[in-house]
């Protein structure tokens, strides 16, 4: 008789990943690390390099056994039902692995194999067609563009149509305008109900796409909250202003400022700092040559986080 496979304790998580530790030798990639990523999410994981979101997804996917914890995929223990779990996931790896012996097309067909699938050259023609592929649908696979082959790697994710999408920097030396398709075909995914995970070091995909973002540092969760209250917590005005050459301004002005681009650039607590600025400006003789405003973006927040500033314990949840 045919043994059930029972969902785990934490089922109503698209992903949960509960205090899990890796140490790799002296090297403690992972430091207790929980999280609970809901069912349709667009859930980003951002780090400087080095602070375990790989080895985290590697868990996730089954690639790497934690020394301690458990990570489940739609109520599916990784461990105990790989099988189940890793049909719930779709993983787009950072390294461009492939092989170089099939065309686009046969490829996707023996991924779909793995899971068991057949009959749905459908889907991968929407795949295909959605990842500007099809045109190289019949093209052997060594013979593609470093950024061509990360379209594969992204339509392999896919093939299987899993509930949980995996995306571990799936834009590194892509083009532009390729960037934009694939973004246009995840987000309607998501809307679809399939539950994104998103690494990149372009920072304003993440505050664009994600809805909510925990931060790694050195293995652990320093910063987990929503896109919107993690920009209005490091919320601030930055005022840049660009002065004629031959003048300078007080030195009590200008060690207030960061000079950056031909601009010196203050932080505000409020708008109502700007009048007294620019008053202080125009007292010192200084004509100004131009003047920028902006507001506090998500790289201003991960490199406040970084430098220690405002962390949050590891696995906290907002």
């Amino acid at each position: 008789m045919a043994s059930v496979v029972l969902p785990s304790a934490n089922a109503g998580a698209a992903v949960s990943i509960q205090q899990i530790t890796k140490r790799f030798g002296s090297v403690q990639a992972l430091d207790g690390v929980s999280l609970e990523i809901g069912a349709g999410e667009f859930f980003g994981l951002l780090g400087p390099n080095g602070a375990g979101k790989t080895t985290l997804i590697s868990c996730l996917a089954g690639l790497v056994r934690p020394d301690s914890g458990t990570v489940s995929v739609m109520g599916f223990d990784v461990q105990g039902d790989y099988r189940q779990a890793r049909r719930q996931l779709g993983v787009v790896p950072q390294e461009l692995v492939f092989d170089p012996f099939f065309t686009v097309r046969e490829t996707l067909r023996i991924q779909s194999g793995y899971f068991g699938l057949r009959g749905n050259d459908d889907w991968i023609d929407e795949i295909l067609e959605n990842l500007d592929l099809m045109s190289k649908a019949e093209t052997n696979m060594r013979r593609l563009s470093g950024g061509m082959k990360r379209r594969v790697l992204v339509a392999q994710a896919l093939v299987h149509r899993p509930p949980v999408i995996v995306l571990d920097e799936p834009t590194a030396g892509v083009d532009v305008e390729l960037r934009q398709g694939l973004w246009q075909f995840v987000q309607r995914l998501n809307d679809d109900g399939h539950t994104v995970i998103l690494t990149t070091h372009y920072l304003e995909e993440a505050e664009a796409l994600c809805g909510r973002i925990a931060m790694l540092k050195q293995g652990r969760v320093v910063a987990l909250d929503t896109t919107r209250d993690l920009l209005e917590r490091f919320s601030v005005y930055k005022l840049g202003l660009r002065v004629e050459a031959a003048h300078r301004l007080p030195d009590a002005l200008t060690r207030r400022a960061a000079f950056c681009d031909g601009y010196l650039n203050f932080q505000l607590g409020n708008l109502d700092e700007i009048e007294p600025l620019l008053a202080a400006v125009r007292e010192a003789g200084c004509p100004l040559r131009d003047v920028r405003m902006n507001t506090t973006d998500l790289e201003d927040v991960f490199i406040e986080v970084m430098r220690g500033q405002d962390e949050a314990p590891a696995g906290e949840t907002r």
